[in-house]
């Protein structure tokens, strides 16, 4: 390397040769300096400032060939990179080395980054990967059940945990069986899941957020992919759209067997009547790429889910929308801009036997723009704004039958600067955010300081930390007392509410809406135990100062004639606060043949709904995940994935009497004779039950078959069994029959694709 006196920069974006997608997380170094930087998800890098004169750039990835090439840096002029990495082995030394110096410019405080290949490490059922059997591994997350279960995040209900999909909110991810999502996994490019503390970026969810970004099409040849498995079939079609590759689409649709299926293979489930799950995901996209890093995207799709329960009740619902997404790097300036329009509806009804119909819709229109500046010595500025419109409907009836129904429209407009400071001896990373979010329903702009850092006390091991405001306008239809959730509908921040909240001190808080709102803190560290082992702790406190439920105690209508009725029997919602609080501890060990991660997660959830506390069926106490990978062979092509969950046992609400409530009409009735029909239960105040410890094995085996004449042909079996040991975990006791219905037993399972 020589130098001259000035400064440059040196930018790029780096993609795959064999398919034209970018490529995420990449390494680009400056050979002899310490001048570094990492791709972003859309694959570019910045290294502002750089000393002129000629260098020798380094670019690793894994799964690909290391790329080296002599640049020269000019005074005040940009050195514009356009990197296409062959596809082969690097360096292991390469990847550690890097690693080490990235974990010191960047906070990642509760935060988990994955890619499809860490997807494809977790044993799924029917042998067909997805980001939903994933996710239930991360710390701090807690699954309700296999079938029909949520997903709760550190103390976080489904409402509170925003799910994004190339920026974009998707209302319902997962499906009814708790092991699909609505994502296709053959084209995630990369996950990251915020357990809390999130950067100001984020807005209107406050628990946690999990960030998926979508590949485009394949820009140099046509390609696909077909599967089948017990559970779901699956086709995937991409290629070129012009002569000159750069416009590109991609076809991606799954369809569930499940009912059909499952009455010839599992007769055991169900007295034979099989597993009743109907799903359909269609999902499609052209990217058109322009000069350097520019490139416009359109999408669009369609999720659709179906179940009946045990004859009694119907679920339904139905997603769909579409929108843009874009790329734009101005020549002469060293800002990066993204934007996004996109349009989607969600709707959802559960059809209930001599039930009255739940329904519940949503319909959204958004456009957003997101900023970054690279700036001297690892430090960054991020900087955006966006707009939404809503309307919600919604119509339930609680306990004793009385409606409750509320329709609204509104809109909500964001914004967010952050700044990513690194000392000059790297031993502190300072990331200030701030966020503005108005809501117009509430006529309330809030304003959310954000805040997470690192120091890195040795070089080996670091401490970081994180926390902030959060606020959300969206509310669930279900309460948290519900030990079975089928429904589970969105409404915005409600207007039928008391006016007041007690507190537990007995001091009286005055509700001025609404919205949602909590705090987050979180103070955790990591140590590279060795070059392969590493471990990460942390301890997060989470502060819900204000929460809406939905009114289980409702009798009367909210009118001038109940007037003097107390607020809590007769609105429609109920105001709450809470806490969640616990720490989780993972240690990992990554070779290049074995892969071991193990998460030990401990948590406390509870709620205060004005009169006294309660656990909602959430929480749960200590949750652990055991997963595994080991790849082996000659060419490396097994691989072996397991995992096993224990859990322990979730609260409930206990029957603690049994009678038959006297029918009287009149006053000359006698209530001694007039016996009901039916028996009535008296219940526990609260979830003071808890259900059986919840544990199960998962196993798969993988075999990969490369054709010897078509180098792009692969057939891919895999083999596998759900529940090994066909533990019977409850998923609720019909109070009347005592009847158990069980999670799912063990489901030996045999999937097969074939991509060309």
């Amino acid at each position: 390397m020589s130098t001259v006196f000035g400064q440059g920069t040196v930018r790029g974006i780096v993609k795959s040769a064999e398919d034209g997608n970018s490529v995420p997380f990449a390494k680009v170094l400056l050979l002899d300096t310490d001048i570094f930087a990492s791709t972003d998800v859309d694959g570019l890098f910045s290294m502002p400032k750089v000393p002129a004169g000629s260098y020798t750039i380094r670019i690793s990835s894994p799964q690909f060939e290391v790329y080296t090439q002599e640049i020269s840096v000019s005074t005040n002029e940009i050195t514009e990179l356009k990197v296409d990495l062959v596809a082969g082995k690097t360096l292991e030394k390469v990847n550690v080395d890097y690693k080490s110096k990235e974990k010191k410019i960047d906070p990642v405080v509760s935060v988990v980054k994955i890619t499809q290949k860490d997807i494809l490490r977790v044993p799924v059922t029917g042998g067909v990967s997805d980001i939903a059997s994933y996710f239930q591994t991360v710390p701090g997350v807690v699954s309700t059940g296999d079938q029909g279960g949520q997903v709760y995040v550190r103390g976080g209900t489904p409402i509170q945990n925003k799910i994004l999909l190339d920026g974009m909110t998707i209302y319902n991810p997962f499906h009814s069986i708790g092991f699909f999502s609505v994502f296709e996994t053959d084209l995630i490019k990369s996950a990251d899941i915020y357990t809390g503390g999130f950067n100001a970026k984020y807005g209107g969810r406050i628990s946690s957020i999990m960030d998926v970004t979508y590949r485009d099409g394949n820009s140099k040849r046509f390609g696909g992919k077909i599967g089948v498995s017990p559970f779901t079939s699956s086709l995937l079609l991409e290629g070129p759209l012009s002569k000159a590759n750069n416009v590109s689409f991609v076809l991606a649709g799954k369809a569930s067997l499940l009912e059909e299926t499952s009455k010839a293979l599992y007769p055991y489930i169900n007295e034979g009547e099989g597993l009743p799950f109907n799903f359909m995901d269609l999902y499609g996209k052209v990217s058109v790429k322009g000069d350097g890093s520019n490139k416009v995207s359109m999408f669009g799709f369609s999720f659709n889910d179906q179940v009946t329960y045990q004859a009694v009740s119907n679920l339904n619902w139905n997603s769909y929308g579409g929108g843009a997404n874009f790329i734009f790097v101005p020549q002469n300036s060293e800002l990066f801009m993204k934007g996004r329009v996109n349009y989607s509806k969600y709707d959802i009804a559960l059809k209930e036997e001599n039930l009255p119909d739940r329904t519940s819709g949503i319909v959204g229109a958004e456009m957003a723009f997101d900023f970054t500046y690279y700036l001297p010595g690892k430090s960054k500025l991020d900087y955006g704004f966006g707009f939404n419109i809503f309307r919600t409907e919604f119509k339930t009836f609680n306990e004793v039958n009385r409606p409750i129904e509320v329709n609204s429209n509104t809109n909500e407009a964001g914004a967010y600067v952050s700044y990513r400071h690194v000392s000059k001896n790297r031993l502190f990373i300072l990331e200030p955010s701030m966020r503005f979010q108005a809501y117009s329903s509430v006529g309330q702009i809030t304003a959310e300081p954000r805040f997470s850092g690192k120091y890195n006390v040795t070089e080996k091991f670091r401490l970081k930390a994180a926390g902030g405001y959060f606020t959300q306008n969206f509310t669930s239809t279900t309460s948290d007392q519900d030990v079975v959730n089928l429904f589970y509908g969105f409404i915005t921040a409600p207007e039928n509410i008391p006016s007041s909240l007690v507190q537990p001190d007995g001091n009286v808080k005055e509700i001025r809406n609404g919205l949602q709102k909590a705090w987050h803190a979180i103070f955790g560290g990591e140590v590279d135990l060795s070059r392969n082992v590493s471990l990460q702790f942390e301890a997060y406190y989470k502060w819900f100062t204000q929460m809406t439920n939905i009114n289980r105690n409702k009798i009367f209508e909210d009118n001038v004639a109940n007037s003097q009725e107390d607020d809590i029997y007769k609105k429609d919602f109920i105001i709450e606060s809470g806490q969640a609080y616990g720490g989780d501890v993972v240690l990992t060990y990554n070779s290049q043949k074995l892969y071991i991660w193990a998460v030990y997660s401990l948590g406390k959830v509870t709620r205060w709904n004005g009169f006294n506390y309660y656990s909602p069926v959430f929480d749960r106490r200590h949750n652990i995940n055991l997963v595994s990978s080991y790849t082996f062979g000659k060419k490396r092509d097994w691989e072996l994935t397991a995992r096993w969950n224990l859990g322990s046992g979730l609260p409930f609400r206990q029957t603690i009497g049994v009678y038959e409530e006297p029918v009287v009409t009149n006053i000359n009735d006698n209530y001694v004779t007039g016996n009901a029909n039916e028996i009535s239960f008296l219940y526990d105040s609260q979830n003071n039950g808890r259900l059986p410890t919840y544990h199960r094995f998962d196993l798969n085996l993988k075999k990969t078959f490369e054709a010897k004449k078509y180098k792009n042909l692969k057939w891919e079996v895999v083999t596998g069994v759900t529940n090994l040991y066909s533990r019977e975990n409850i998923f609720y006791v019909n109070r009347v029959t005592n009847e158990k219905v069980y999670q799912l037993p063990i489901m030996p399972s045999l999937a097969v694709s074939l991509k060309f």
